[in-house]
């Protein structure tokens, strides 16, 4: 009984004068000396508040460096001590408190004093607190200016923190895309005559049939074409070949007569009354408007063709995606009414102007179509190739911090230590994006719970923030 007594006393004498400061009277950090000197076994007991959490792993209760991942007893009977989630781990080789209170820190210089609850107070010189806890000491290395973060080994296991290395690669992405199908409008024709006509005979070819070039779509006649016929008979009878040469045959070419109609006038030396009017090109015909015996003004459509070996195909692309898409980047294309079937083709032309209801900019895709499937307003459903056409540097997307205002990722220097960075993002694709500044080719960056460090970063300049310049050591 005298001996606990003893000891009692003791106890209390050490921690009313305050050894071990608040490390060993909150913590429980054995004293020197002090065990051999009050003849008791074991270490002061932890007065603090107790870990909460899953047990991580069990620990020699006199603090020395042996760890078992089950619960276990010393060679005396004694358990091992269980350390909590809530605790922090170390795997340097001592326990927690131990590495905290006695590391290799305590034998490098010491800059200044900080507030042990993490208050924005610091001092030049040892001094307690209002609650008359020790400032912590802050040596040599560990203060970094509020740029690099350190966490511990046993942090960096429980928060699941992976790093990657930024690499140079080709970053490309689909846009997606409605269109429509479209002529091209190079390869539309209009036939029309250019002076007062009479149509004698059209031709048994209506809208939606396809003609060949030179194939016979009307016979007219026309008094303007008859009499610049007979003046080009006049010019060779009277000059022969040299009359060819004459007004006759430049009146015939300016009222648009075909050259083979030329010829045979100029072959047969008669103007014949009816005039062959042909299909200038294969494609389909898109609009009939004549009919036996019905008079053709000067100008008046008479049929309009297009060729549809090679149509357009018309995008609205998004404003936001107008800069991931140029010219000649390769497109599919695939339409509702063939299934299982693509189209392939190029973005030809990126029109320069944007919609100012849709804000979406209309791109141009040119594709063949030489079996006539596509057909014009025709809806397509368009996959454009995006994204840079040479290797760039680019991370995970999960390493960027992305706030709307700022991009940041976390630069893994080793050793625990982790940096924020603000980077100069580009495009996005495949599950990368292209860092144009900031971050280069073989820098580690953090790809898993990279937010947290960046927190503990933000609360760290914070406070930082908060001191006042006479405080600052």
């Amino acid at each position: 009984m005298r001996r606990i007594a003893l000891a009692g006393l003791a106890l209390a004498a050490v921690l009313a004068a305050g050894v071990g400061g608040y490390w060993a009277g909150v913590r429980g950090i054995p004293v020197p000396g002090l065990r051999e000197w009050l003849g008791i076994e074991g270490t002061l007991a932890a007065v603090g508040p107790a870990g909460t959490g899953k047990v991580i792993y069990y620990r020699d209760p006199d603090g020395k460096p042996l760890y078992s991942a089950t619960p276990r007893q010393t060679s005396d009977g004694r358990p091992f001590r269980a350390v909590s989630a809530s605790e922090d781990v170390s795997f340097d080789g001592k326990p927690p408190e131990i590495a905290e209170a006695a590391g290799p820190a305590s034998s490098r210089r010491i800059l200044y004093y900080r507030n042990p609850m993490g208050l924005p107070d610091t001092s030049p010189v040892p001094k307690k607190d209002s609650m008359g806890m020790d400032y912590i000491p802050v040596h040599e290395g560990e203060d970094d200016g509020g740029t690099v973060v350190k966490v511990s080994p046993g942090r960096l296991q429980r928060t699941g923190v992976r790093s990657e290395l930024a690499t140079r690669r080709t970053v490309g992405r689909l846009v997606r895309v409605p269109g429509t199908v479209q002529l091209d409008e190079r390869r539309i024709s209009v036939v029309a005559t250019r002076s007062d006509a009479f149509v004698n005979e059209v031709a048994n070819v209506t809208t939606g049939d396809r003609v060949a070039k030179g194939q016979v779509l009307l016979r007219l006649y026309s008094p303007d074409i008859a009499g610049a016929g007979a003046q080009f008979l006049t010019d060779l009878n009277n000059g022969g070949r040299d009359g060819a040469l004459g007004g006759g045959r430049q009146r015939l070419e300016n009222l648009g007569l075909p050259p083979e109609a030329i010829a045979e006038i100029e072959r047969t030396r008669k103007v014949p009354l009816s005039m062959t009017w042909r299909a200038p090109r294969d494609g389909v015909v898109l609009e009939r408007n004549v009919a036996d015996g019905m008079k053709a003004a000067p100008g008046d459509v008479l049929f309009r063709l297009a060729d549809i070996s090679t149509v357009w195909v018309l995008a609205d692309v998004p404003e936001f995606d107008l800069g991931a898409v140029r010219p000649g980047a390769p497109v599919m294309i695939r339409v509702r009414s063939l299934p299982g079937r693509g189209f392939e083709g190029r973005v030809s032309l990126i029109y320069p102007q944007v919609g100012e209801a849709t804000r979406a900019t209309r791109v141009r895709i040119e594709i063949g179509n030489p079996d006539g499937a596509l057909l014009p307003n025709m809806y397509a459903e368009v996959e454009i190739a995006a994204g840079a056409a040479e290797p760039v540097v680019a991370v995970p997307d999960d390493a960027v911090i992305d706030t709307g205002t700022r991009q940041v990722v976390i630069l893994d220097r080793g050793e625990g230590r982790f940096e924020p960075r603000a980077v100069k993002i580009g495009q996005r694709g495949e599950g990368f994006t292209e860092i144009r500044d900031g971050v280069i080719e073989g820098d580690r960056v953090v790809v898993a719970a990279n937010f947290l460090i960046d927190a503990e970063s933000n609360l760290k300049a914070a406070l930082r923030s908060l001191t006042a310049s006479e405080t600052q050591p």
